[in-house]
């Protein structure tokens, strides 16, 4: 279930004992995130493995080892990780953090949480470079010994961030106006498709509601036969059937696999936030440009 809990932040201890800084994810983008600030200075891990369906996971005895031992818990907030909420408590004295604090939220639209914040904004580049400030300020705070790396470490990432999404954006934003339509299962894309120019259309407004009901696939099938929306894709924690009927149905292409919620393995095709970034907006970028 997509729960609504009331946001939580706690004041950050100063971090003493280990020689590195101990931190606990709730998934792999923001594990990814705190890996590039923290470097060697911190060791960080992730609740949720490569390739899980994030919004209502439900974590293994496996998944929760070392939550104990941590200094520091990134959650992404914005009602995404509330499932988290029972295990952390686990962590003791350790501070949770919403890594999200200060962004100004996209609504999600329809469903029944029409108009709640919606929680990808790791997907546009604002949002992504709020994300890098609060985990350098988490880590300062709680070993500021080692602040100046942190906040060093943040800009350079948050470089790499900008270089990976603005020649991609700037494509996209020179594609035909009748090309420019962003139409996926989920509705987890409103950050990436605000930036890059594009019009949302979806399936389903988030991965916690129902999935590919027929009023769901009959609503967005007319939608894509008004608009002439060219492409619809699918993402990696989902199944591809639905989007591939509806390319079927209205002779639109199948535009492939997107990734959002949740990285790969290492020896998979986005074992990186920046993979992530560049597959996702390679894939919709080729796509479109087809004509």
């Amino acid at each position: 279930m997509f729960r609504f809990l009331t946001p939580f932040l706690f004041l950050i201890p100063t971090h003493a004992g280990a020689d590195q800084l101990q931190v606990v994810t709730s998934f792999t983008v923001i594990a990814d995130m705190a890996r590039n600030v923290g470097g060697p200075l911190a060791e960080v891990r992730s609740i949720t493995p490569p390739g899980a369906e994030i919004h209502d996971y439900q974590p293994s005895p496996r998944d929760i080892i070392g939550i104990a031992d941590a200094d520091l818990v990134l959650v992404n907030g914005l009602n995404l990780d509330g499932w988290a909420q029972q295990y952390l408590t686990r962590a003791g004295d350790a501070p949770i953090v919403e890594v999200t604090a200060g962004i100004d939220a996209l609504p999600i639209r329809g469903g029944d949480y029409d108009g709640a914040p919606n929680p990808h904004a790791w997907m546009g580049l604002d949002g992504a470079q709020i994300y890098v400030d609060n985990i350098a300020a988490a880590m300062a705070q709680a070993d500021p010994d080692s602040a100046q790396a942190y906040a060093r470490n943040a800009e350079t990432y948050k470089q790499q961030i900008a270089d990976v999404i603005g020649p991609l954006r700037d494509a996209a934003r020179a594609l035909p106006e009748n090309r420019r339509y962003l139409v996926t299962s989920e509705g987890a894309f409103s950050y990436l498709a605000r930036d890059f120019g594009l019009t949302e259309m979806f399936l389903w407004p988030i991965n916690a509601e129902g999935q590919g009901t027929p009023q769901q696939v009959r609503a967005l099938i007319d939608a894509m036969r008004q608009t002439g929306a060219p492409v619809i894709f699918s993402e990696s924690t989902i199944s591809d059937r639905p989007a591939r009927s509806i390319a079927a149905e209205t002779g639109a292409e199948y535009g492939g696999v997107l990734y959002v919620d949740s990285l790969s393995e290492a020896d998979g095709p986005v074992p990186t936030y920046l993979d992530l970034l560049r597959v996702t907006s390679q894939t919709i970028v080729d796509a479109l440009s087809d004509d």
